[in-house]
């Protein structure tokens, strides 16, 4: 298992959109997450700075393949076109993010 954390901006006028989406996200995206191999998903946000912090333990072995077929999972184009003009992405992130990724630099169980 691989614990994985990335980081975007939200835009201020949007967070309540985000979370009334995200109370009730479609059954195709939690479907495509799980078919993905992620476990343990959350967003959390950081207000005022209005952060977006994605947490999540990955349990596959082809990380890269699994990603590139949640890209083509059911409405998941659809839903991406909903919430990422609800996003800022950070200039820093790395070629190919949308979200940026961060490093662990402590864990403890």
């Amino acid at each position: 298992m691989e614990r994985m954390c990335r980081i975007i901006r939200i835009k201020s006028e949007i967070i309540s959109e985000y979370k009334r989406i995200h109370a009730a996200v479609w059954p195709e995206i939690l479907k495509a997450i799980a078919d993905s191999n992620v476990k343990n998903y959350s967003i959390f946000l950081r207000e005022p700075e209005n952060l977006l912090i994605s947490y999540w333990e990955y349990h596959g072995t082809n990380y890269a393949k699994d990603m590139e077929d949640i890209k083509v999972a059911p409405r998941m184009q659809e839903w991406w076109d909903l919430t990422d003009p609800m996003q800022t992405p950070f200039e820093t992130r790395a070629a190919g993010e949308w979200w940026a990724s961060t490093q662990e630099v402590f864990h403890t169980d």
